[in-house]
């Protein structure tokens, strides 16, 4: 489990900005602690990210190589895509040579490791840069063990319509809530970008499958100590023909006691499948009746995506989500988490978990 370096990262997306498959640069670009000094991006080189992407309040200067990010004194090279099947995309190539010939660190959260290519590896022998493959699981991994159920903290776990729904983004922005509001909650990362913007967790859709459940446990029982709240991540859907079977992994391993359900509005099949979405209430029986026989856990809170709206129409999304399922809705990253997560603490109040304890869960 890599510990968390501060870091001046240079993000490459040439080709990718405004791409979904971007959400690696996305997600750094809103919620890093670490510097963004500069994105390299041919088709919008000499703009800088917050004329581009406004909603992610980051201004970063937009540049076209490596060469011409220097300047910025990065300490690091992130390749900002998560592609189909996490192969790089062959125009980063040389980006990532010139990176590792000017002694950069390179991070990447692709399944192809880096580290593993012979022509970065003796570049990088000759320069000392070196690698932090995230998507490389720790090297044991235990079995599930049900240990996970006796953990003291409330464990909420994001489920979702969908892959790219906000998933990471919903739980890292209650964690943001929560904390303002005095409640001790932790983040729990399960996916690459999660792991670097934490500084710690496991990137569960590359650990075997067997132990997929067993690695998820491992991230609860590892929360702080002191921490009321486990915020876990979530992964995929259990629709998803291809990753359904990651999203099952964490549903069971990271028991949990409340569901967060996400959906991005106007998303009416799963993406590259022809796979139909159900309305949010027939989303919301299947998570729960999936753990009904193991861990029973209820949905308690809807959180959308509304990026695809204007402000009025997401604002009677959420009101017509939440008048549909009758339970709290709202876009926490349109519009902050202190809402959601009010209704979060309330609902685990009123956990099992929750009432087997004798000391309130406040701060």
């Amino acid at each position: 489990m890599q510990e968390r370096t501060p870091r001046r990262y240079v993000i490459v997306t040439d080709g990718y900005l405004l791409n979904r498959h971007a959400k690696t640069a996305h997600g750094m670009l809103r919620y890093t602690e670490d510097e963004i000094v500069a994105v390299i991006d041919g088709g919008y080189a000499g703009k800088d990210v917050a004329d581009v992407l406004p909603a992610l309040h980051r201004s970063a200067p937009i540049v076209a190589s490596v060469k011409e990010a220097l300047p910025f004194a990065p300490t690091s090279l992130l390749v900002g895509v998560a592609t189909a099947g996490g192969i790089l995309p062959p125009q980063f190539r040389a980006h990532v040579l010139d990176a590792i010939d000017a002694g950069l660190e390179i991070v990447s959260g692709l399944h192809q490791l880096l580290r593993d290519d012979p022509e970065f590896v003796t570049r990088a022998q000759k320069s000392g840069a070196r690698f932090w493959d995230v998507r490389l699981p720790p090297t044991s991994i235990p079995l599930f063990s049900g240990a996970a159920y006796r953990v003291p903290q409330v464990v909420a776990l994001a489920v979702g319509s969908d892959c790219a729904v906000g998933k990471k983004s919903v739980m890292i922005e209650l964690q943001r809530a929560a904390v303002a509001a005095g409640d001790r909650a932790e983040f729990v990362a399960t996916g690459q970008t999660g792991v670097m913007i934490s500084g710690k967790g496991i990137v569960v859709d590359r650990v075997i499958s067997d132990f997929v459940s067993g690695a998820a446990e491992q991230l609860v029982l590892g929360v702080s100590a002191d921490a009321r709240y486990a915020l876990v991540e979530g992964q995929g859907s259990i629709l998803h023909p291809a990753y359904g079977a990651v999203t099952l992994g964490l549903l069971y391993g990271s028991a949990p006691d409340v569901l967060v359900l996400c959906h991005e509005c106007g998303r009416e099949l799963v993406e590259d499948f022809d796979v139909k979405i159900p309305d949010l209430n027939a989303l919301r029986r299947m998570h729960e009746s999936l753990l009904a026989p193991i861990k029973p856990a209820a949905c308690v809170a809807v959180a959308l995506n509304t990026q695809r709206l204007n402000e009025a129409q997401a604002r009677e999304a959420i009101a017509a989500a939440q008048r549909d399922t009758d339970l709290p809705a709202d876009d926490v990253v349109r519009f902050g988490g202190a809402r959601l997560w009010t209704a979060v603490r309330a609902a685990a109040t009123q956990t099992a978990k929750a009432r087997a304890h004798a000391q309130p869960l406040q701060a």
